[in-house]
């Protein structure tokens, strides 16, 4: 398909969240790689915000949903022309993706996945003034602390209503910024009136426990602002998905900072399996995986990355101090780390600063 007949039948992401699922036949994009064979087929074009230049390059994020499992996101790069070809898991009943570059991002597109189907998706960056936020949350029973599915989610004087997913988890873009009222309703619970502030350009997560009708308790609501930063370089996906099947360690800096750490190598340290080895003089200090090292092999030392770049020759300590960090994460096995750096046998520590 040329890049002009993407563009005649482009659906525009604007202001709200599109929810649409293209009826066209998948001949055109399956033809090209990867080879879909009968699954459903997601195109995407990456633009500028004038809707007429596309960015090479951006980084597209998608969340596949179906009935049967969480998906992890995918984060995949588009090519130099903007575009690129994904195919759909084969149980996959949506897809909820966005596009980032830089600090710039576009909203978010709810495509409806229809098997051998064709599903075409233009994203407009955004990089001017932001004047909206975003809300993740996760709505539970305040009792039993199972998730809530189905609740409904909402912002007066925003239309579209959110609802949570069978793991109790929403998501609202568009939401403006400022002190906003949030109302979740779901029968069988006491409704819940919350209000809190919505930061432009940033994302908000709240956890909501809603109380069933009629046990007389108070609600629980609990909210934290993501770090932009963080955001676009993927910290808050691999901390959700490695907390959730156990690949990984996370710390924000408010984590940090209750710790109080004098170095953050002692921090480390103090997780199982990883121990600091230093000289007597204490002058080549390194971060040993403890299990991954013995007498046959020697030790095995985990590798370190600051802000996305490998960081040899030096300690850690000399690198960054604990009051600069904003997010931490270790890696303690190959298998474990992520696909965006490369593999290390002993695992490794992915530091990120303020």
């Amino acid at each position: 398909m040329s890049h002009h007949s993407f563009l005649a039948r482009r659906l525009l992401v604007r202001r709200i969240v599109a929810i649409f699922g293209v009826g066209a036949g998948a001949g055109d994009l399956a033809a090209q790689e990867p080879d879909c064979d009968d699954r459903a087929v997601l195109g995407v074009v990456v633009l500028d915000e004038s809707g007429a230049v596309p960015v090479p390059n951006a980084t597209v994020i998608v969340r596949w949903t179906d009935s049967e499992r969480v998906r992890r996101p995918v984060r995949e790069e588009v090519g130099a022309g903007g575009r690129l070809v994904l195919c759909a898991p084969r149980d996959t009943r949506q897809a909820t993706l966005w596009a980032e570059f830089g600090d710039a991002s576009s909203e978010e597109a709810v495509v409806v996945v229809v098997a051998g189907l064709a599903h075409e998706v233009e994203l407009a960056l955004r990089s001017g003034p932001v004047r909206t936020g975003r809300l993740i949350g996760q709505v539970r029973d305040a009792r039993t602390d199972d998730p809530v599915t189905a609740a409904a989610v909402s912002v007066p004087g925003r239309e579209e209503v959110a609802e949570t997913n069978r793991r109790g988890r929403f998501v609202m873009s568009g939401v403006p910024a400022g002190m906003q009222e949030l109302n979740v309703r779901h029968l069988g619970y006491a409704p819940l009136s919350h209000v809190l502030e919505v930061s432009p350009g940033l994302t908000t997560e709240i956890e909501i426990g809603l109380v069933p009708d009629p046990v007389e308790m108070e609600p629980i609501v609990a909210t934290a602002l993501r770090l932009r930063r963080l955001e676009i370089k993927g910290f808050y996906e691999r901390k959700y998905w490695g907390e959730l099947v156990g690949t990984g360690i996370f710390y924000t800096a408010d984590d940090i900072d209750r710790r109080r750490p004098v170095e953050i190598s002692h921090m480390i340290a103090d997780e199982s399996g990883i121990r600091l080895e230093c000289n007597l003089r204490r002058t080549d200090c390194r971060l040993v995986n403890t299990r991954l090292s013995s007498p046959v092999t020697g030790d095995c030392p985990l590798s370190y990355f600051v802000d996305g770049m490998p960081a040899r020759g030096m300690k850690l300590d000399d690198f960054v101090r604990p009051v600069e960090i904003a997010g931490l994460e270790i890696y303690k096995g190959l298998a474990s780390g992520p696909a965006e750096f490369p593999s290390s046998r002993c695992g490794m520590v992915v530091v990120w600063t303020r």
